[in-house]
């Protein structure tokens, strides 16, 4: 069985014993330490862990297009900062990982919209020219087959920071709304220029999938009330389309508390969570299932951290999870990228005792 069908029958409560045995990625300070430890810098990392990837891809550029033009503002021995094609001047560090410090905005205001919007149209020069060879490669890979989708509410508070985003969201709500639709169309828009070629060649996707990172650890950054009045429309626009091409499952990415927007993301067409981090709030993947039901599926949700705790501490993680791999609808990986305090020599021995898992 290949990891494409053994997702599938996970996915859909099908028949299956074991979870696909998957390698996403570390922080580059996780990678140095392992090269220090005898990992081999050119060598195939999968084919040394005798891993996969978590999934294959095919999409457009649903991004700003074009970019503004970047610039670096400052740069040091130690960070640059820089305006970057979003518009967004942020000070970036160089020899280690942090998320950037934002230093000012292009977009701050709905008068600021009409030239991000125009930014965000339809074009044929978003379709790669080689898709069809990309779709060829996507199945051939044996890897379940996602579709990228797009933000409606993390790339708005990207390119306008948290408390820019919080103002229109209250002070200018139809202009929040029409920004969630601007990008909502423009990715529906994409799935038709996508989906039938795809189909034509045999494959249709098994999900879509975006990105949001709209949580922190005390919730979101965006109000169930809001998301229903201004993002859900845009969400479901989303998934009706998505069901007119035979896609199924339509899946975010968002770390932090995502708990209160769960029902509300799943009202509007996304069933599938990535990655439930366990975090400091101790988020349950279990306790959302049963909530949920069997619509709700979930990526993700081994605690990261348990890593760094110990061998125990990793087969304790395991059977914490245990009863909901059984229940289906749910692939095991790490809720986030295997942090540096974590050796080669215990990531090897994790990965192989992910490989014995049964039930």
């Amino acid at each position: 069985m290949t990891n494409r069908e053994l997702f599938r029958e996970i996915m859909f409560y099908g028949k299956f014993d074991r979870m696909p045995v998957v390698h996403w990625h570390g922080w580059n300070e996780t990678m140095e330490r392992w090269y220090k430890e005898g990992l081999d810098p050119k060598a195939n990392i999968h084919e040394l862990l005798g891993t996969k990837p978590h999934w294959a891809w095919i999409g457009a550029h649903l991004d700003l297009l074009p970019w503004f033009p970047e610039e670096v503002l400052k740069e040091t021995d130690e960070y640059r900062i820089k305006r970057g094609g979003d518009g967004v001047v942020q000070q970036e560090w160089k020899n280690k990982s942090c998320i950037p410090h934002y230093v000012d905005f292009t977009l701050k205001t709905a008068a600021d919209w009409p030239e991000y919007k125009k930014r965000l149209q339809p074009d044929p020069a978003r379709i790669n020219p080689k898709l069809d060879e990309w779709i060829d490669n996507a199945a051939k890979s044996g890897l379940p087959i996602a579709i990228g989708s797009s933000s409606l509410m993390g790339w708005l508070r990207n390119w306008m920071g948290v408390e820019g985003m919080s103002y229109l969201m209250y002070e200018d709500r139809d202009c929040y709304s029409n920004m969630v639709m601007t990008i909502a169309d423009l990715t529906c828009w994409s799935f038709d220029q996508i989906l039938p070629r795809a189909k034509a060649r045999g494959v249709v996707p098994d999900m879509a999938f975006g990105w949001e990172d709209i949580c922190g650890k005390s919730g979101p950054l965006v109000s169930p009330n809001i998301f229903k009045e201004c993002v859900a429309p845009g969400y479901l626009k989303i998934r009706n389309k998505l069901e007119e091409h035979g896609v199924k499952l339509n899946g975010i990415d968002s770390d932090g508390d995502v708990a209160l927007l769960l029902k509300p993301w799943l009202d509007a067409g996304v069933n599938v969570q990535f990655p439930i981090e366990v975090g400091t709030w101790h988020a349950d993947g279990m306790a959302y299932r049963k909530k949920y039901g069997k619509e709700l599926r979930i990526i993700g949700h081994f605690d990261k951290l348990a890593l760094e705790r110990g061998h125990a501490a990793v087969l304790a993680e395991f059977d914490r999870l245990k009863p909901l791999m059984k229940d289906g609808g749910y692939m095991m990986m790490p809720d986030h990228l295997i942090t540096p305090g974590v050796s080669w020599k215990d990531y090897r021995w994790f990965i192989n005792q992910w490989k014995k898992l049964r039930f």
